[in-house]
């Protein structure tokens, strides 16, 4: 063989060799980095929560009656002392032929009635003058000496009993002239309901506020206590949130609260109120019972922000527990336990710092985290690049690339 044809042939190998060496190298791993800064730290407790009014205002109705149709609809302004519904009278259980016919009668009854006590009261008044005219008599004979003494004060208790009898007979006229007006008044509702209910009763908005619920809109018989519709003022609202009693402990009454995600711009400010003495019972999405707590929260961003925001609107919460102005802090993505193949113990953390284009590792003390940054104690100067997220495939002295965005 030709020596130009060996020179081919071990070039051509050399040349496979690399190819293969460099086929099986292993290649720098793409990863994310995040650097290491001072910043502030916020510890959150994160839970959703919807809006209260603090006052709601229940008009009822404070007698039966008839309620004619209510005008107003929900949303709209009512000031104090406005009227909101009116009751009338409810009419005759029948209006038939039999309950007309039953009414005039007992008018008829009842003037007789009138008539027989007339009568009674006229039998009473001559009784009473017959008896003073005996009492008159019996007191010239007596002075004469004609009657005995016993039958002086006879007929003078005679007299006085003829007296209570007119007076008896005088109040029975009195009860019989009312029984013939009621049954006037009766007979003139089941001829004519809409002159018999022409007194109304106005029930009017006890605070100023918008309408937030109509129960009943249409004319109709109401019961004592039925409830017609809901007042309230929007302006003062507050945010309710369920938290778990262990939570509830570190939600101190004065904490600060962000309000997100209630619709518009930004977030809103708040601070914790109250937090309720009893706990109950909920079971969550998981089919766990949990032990929760009220927490009552006041916004305390300007109304002009929030003005459109309304009651039973739904919010998300995070109570500030714990704030630090000058903390070191990462990416909560970047640290990991640290495993004890790796010297460290079950507790410890660590993190994968940039040296160059190698992954090192690096233990931390994470003080405390929350849902994005996690407050740690390091050595690792300001601005060192940390992994975020780094993958099962990186170990310590791994080369790396970052990954551009």
């Amino acid at each position: 063989m030709k020596s130009r044809t060996w020179i081919y042939v071990g070039c051509a190998a050399v040349a496979a060799i690399a190819l293969l060496g460099w086929a099986l190298a292993p290649r720098p791993v793409d990863v994310e980095v995040a650097a290491l800064a001072r910043g502030q730290f916020e510890s959150t407790i994160d839970e959703d929560a919807k809006t209260r009014l603090r006052d709601r205002y229940v008009v009822s109705a404070p007698l039966p009656g008839l309620l004619t149709r209510i005008a107003l609809r929900e949303g709209d302004i009512v000031d104090a002392g406005a009227a909101v519904a009116t009751l009338m009278p409810t009419l005759a259980p029948m209006l038939d032929e039999r309950t007309l016919r039953e009414q005039q009668l007992r008018v008829e009854i009842t003037e007789a009635q009138v008539k027989r006590v007339d009568a009674r009261v006229q039998g009473a008044e001559v009784a009473l003058l017959q008896a003073r005219n005996e009492v008159r008599r019996s007191d010239q004979l007596a002075a004469q000496n004609f009657v005995s003494p016993t039958k002086l004060e006879t007929d003078r208790l005679a007299a006085m009993a003829a007296q209570k009898e007119l007076d008896a007979a005088r109040e029975e006229r009195h009860v019989a002239v009312h029984e013939v007006e009621q049954a006037r008044a009766a007979l003139m509702a089941v001829r004519s309901p809409e002159r018999a209910s022409s007194r109304s009763f106005v029930l009017r908005a006890p605070v100023a506020g918008r309408v937030l619920r109509v129960t009943q809109t249409s004319e109709g018989a109401v019961v004592l206590g039925s409830p017609l519709l809901e007042l309230g003022d929007v302006r003062s609202l507050e945010v309710v949130a369920d938290l778990l009693t262990t939570d509830a402990l570190k939600a101190t009454p004065g904490s600060r609260v962000l309000i997100e995600r209630w619709g518009g711009q930004g977030a809103l400010t708040g601070k914790v109120r109250l937090v309720e003495p009893s706990a109950f019972t909920k079971i969550s999405a998981l089919g766990v019972e949990e032990q929760r707590v009220k927490v009552l929260i006041d916004i305390t961003s300007p109304a002009d922000q929030w003005q459109a925001l309304g009651d039973g609107y739904r919010v998300t919460v995070r109570v500030v527990t714990t704030s630090v102005d000058d903390a070191l802090k990462l990416p909560v993505g970047a640290v990991f336990p640290l495993r004890e193949a790796d010297g460290g113990s079950g507790a410890s953390m660590a993190v994968f710092a940039l040296d160059g284009d190698r992954a090192r590792l690096v233990p931390v003390l994470v003080r405390m985290r929350n849902g994005s940054d996690a407050w740690v104690q390091t050595n690792l100067p300001l601005g060192t690049r940390v992994i975020v997220y780094p993958p099962a495939t990186i170990k310590d002295g791994v080369r790396v690339r970052v990954r551009v965005v």
